[in-house]
């Protein structure tokens, strides 16, 4: 299974920043980003990256760029899914918040899976965006397992509906409940078991193995314009 790591700029801040208004971006007080020297240690001892040998990866402003660039390396033949992603972010980016979960898990999921990467109509529909595309993901049937890395500052964001806890209580699995089994699952099938880990604490987190594609979002939304200081860091891993 191929490995995607999924990186957001507002994981490497003091604390998690309010949503800032459109066009503005969060104070800088209180949520001060990363020295560079600590953003490295992550790229390489967590994640297991090295400057001297990038690997393929792009940088966008909003990270449901993240699910097109996806999307475009399907279609170039270059990722294959079902595909391991990585999503290291203060947010789940699962759907928590307008329009919620309940519009893929309704909508999206009465399609056929090809149809589920239709994302212009998505965004005609002004319902796919950077809070909830990694639930189109799992929707899309591309994502074969998923580790969350969080902060301790993060806010809990998992939409329990679609989790599957093990005995100790934790989240092992996703599997996105469907409106209607009965009808939908004659025609395509039920939707997939996917493993799931998620890690709370700083320092839990060590890549089990290297990444074929890498991605960074900015989410200016989220982290203060002095954050966009670590972008080069992050590109120096990246084979743009």
């Amino acid at each position: 299974m191929q490995r995607v790591l999924d990186l957001d700029l507002d994981f490497f801040l003091a604390a998690c920043c309010p949503l800032a208004e459109k066009g503005k971006r969060p104070a800088l007080l209180g949520h001060e980003p990363w020295a560079a020297d600590a953003v490295r240690r992550f790229l390489e001892d967590s994640c297991l990256l090295s400057s001297q040998t990038p690997i393929p990866g792009r940088v966008f402003e909003t990270h449901d760029g993240a699910l097109a660039y996806w999307k475009e390396l399907m279609e170039k033949g270059l990722l294959h899914p079902p595909f391991h992603v990585t999503h290291v972010d203060a947010h789940s980016d699962l759907g928590i918040g307008y329009p919620g979960p309940g519009y893929v898990l309704y909508n999206v999921l009465s399609l056929p899976p090809k149809r589920r990467l239709e994302l212009d109509r998505f965004y005609r529909e002004r319902k796919l965006d950077e809070a909830n595309y990694l639930l189109f993901a799992l929707a899309a049937r591309i994502v074969g397992a998923l580790d969350n890395v969080r902060r301790p500052f993060s806010r809990p964001d998992l939409p329990e509906q679609i989790l599957i806890r093990n005995d100790r209580g934790e989240a092992a699995h996703i599997r996105l409940p469907q409106s209607f089994p009965d009808l939908f699952e004659r025609t395509n099938g039920p939707e997939p078991l996917i493993p799931f880990r998620e890690y709370k604490e700083d320092g839990s987190f060590f890549a089990s193995a290297p990444y074929d594609f890498v991605s960074l979002a900015i989410s200016p939304r989220y982290a203060p314009k002095a954050a966009d200081e670590l972008v080069p860091v992050f590109r120096a891993y990246l084979r743009l």
